[in-house]
């Protein structure tokens, strides 16, 4: 199991880094962490149960605590925090980070999703 020798957040709470032992350091944005969430929430319970993330583009870390010595849980800002990113899953995420993207831009896409809150839709739409 790959784990990490450093775990930071940058300032602006929006990118978790991941330093290894090899020197490999990968960067996930909040966003990119919070819609592919390993969480019920968001997995589901079952094949083709997930529930896709929309409007998370602006998601922060709001805090870190280890499980155990085989994960961590991240707390957002918009209140979710009951996905458990084990290393392994962190590391995957890591090293598929531009594929794992693609294919969520391409499910927003085809729900007609939007990686903006609602609110940040209505507000563009009532200034025109």
């Amino acid at each position: 199991m790959p784990m990490p020798e450093q775990v930071t957040v940058n300032r602006d709470k929006d990118q978790l880094s991941l330093t290894y032992t090899d020197s490999k350091c990968h960067n996930l944005s909040a966003e990119f962490l919070r819609v592919l969430s390993p969480s019920a929430e968001v997995r589901g319970h079952g094949p083709d149960d997930e529930t896709l993330q929309v409007g998370k583009r602006n998601v922060r870390i709001d805090g870190l605590q280890k499980a155990g010595n085989y994960a961590l849980r991240i707390q957002f800002d918009d209140g979710h925090d009951t996905g458990i990113y084990t290393w392994d899953y962190l590391y995957d995420l890591g090293r598929n980070q531009g594929r794992y993207w693609q294919d969520y831009l391409g499910k927003l896409h085809q729900q007609s999703g939007s990686r903006d809150s609602d609110t940040q839709v209505i507000n563009i739409l009532s200034e025109s």
